[in-house]
């Protein structure tokens, strides 16, 4: 190895991985920033703090030394980026869109990984990967996870019945705590109410749900929706499209 090529100079590594469909990356952690980028199916994420939902041409940045795991909903075509901490400052999980100069750069890490911090042509290259990745605006795919037992038991339920119509005070019977307590849990621990939260489970799961070819009358009713139409207004609402545009706009 030539002086320029030290183990120790490198800043980026990059690999690509087809994962299956139901198959899950058991948890694990790493020292670097990483870059989890989706070229086609939906990977969804989960940490102590919460769970985030990576659709089809859009990306998730975790942090370094945060445990994870990541399951696949659809065959999953995975490209990852590693970057050393100095290069890019992430404390917190997000989703982030990936624009076609991103995913071209995050192609040819992948190609001529690792990149050296003293090679021109590599630390060019890093420089921009940095560069779009500063500018990367993050979106509302996020699932925060409640602490507290009962909020946590409450969340399970929703998690486990999200067809099912029950209101706040049959749920709250369900996990023996009251209706206000819950409400009271979920906006200090979560920032949201537990029916909004309720909503963001919903789309989350009609994600995976839709990554697994399942039609959108079909996926709207299964995740608690009383019509398609409904679903497709929150779906709008929330992500800007329709679920059938979303997945193939880039």
């Amino acid at each position: 190895m030539s002086s320029l090529r030290q183990e120790s100079d490198i800043r980026v590594w990059a690999v690509a991985t087809t994962y299956p469909s139901g198959y899950e990356i058991p948890p694990h952690r790493h020292p670097t920033s990483q870059l989890v980028y989706a070229s086609r199916g939906v990977m969804t994420v989960h940490t102590e703090a919460g769970t985030w939902v990576v659709p089809a041409h859009r990306a998730v940045l975790v942090p370094p030394e945060v445990e994870h795991r990541i399951g696949m909903s659809g065959e999953v075509e995975m490209r990852t980026v590693y970057l050393a901490p100095v290069l890019l400052e992430v404390t917190q999980c997000s989703v982030v869109n990936v624009s076609p100069l991103l995913r071209e750069l995050i192609l040819l890490a992948v190609e001529r990984a690792p990149l050296y911090e003293k090679e021109p042509g590599h630390a060019h290259l890093i420089g921009l990967l940095v560069e779009q990745l500063d500018a990367l605006p993050s979106i509302p795919l996020q699932l925060p996870a409640p602490q507290d037992s009962r909020a946590r038991r409450a969340a399970d339920w929703l998690r486990a019945h999200p067809g099912e119509s029950a209101d706040l005070d049959h749920i709250a019977r369900k996990v023996g705590a009251s209706k206000r307590t819950l409400e009271r849990l979920f906006l200090s621990e979560t920032a949201m109410s537990i029916g909004a939260w309720r909503q963001q489970l919903r789309l989350m799961q009609a994600l995976e749900l839709l990554a697994a070819g399942e039609p959108v009358t079909q996926v709207a009713l299964a995740v608690g929706y009383e019509s398609t139409s409904a679903f497709i207004s929150r779906f709008r609402q929330v992500l800007g499209t329709t679920p059938g545009r979303y997945y193939t706009s880039t």
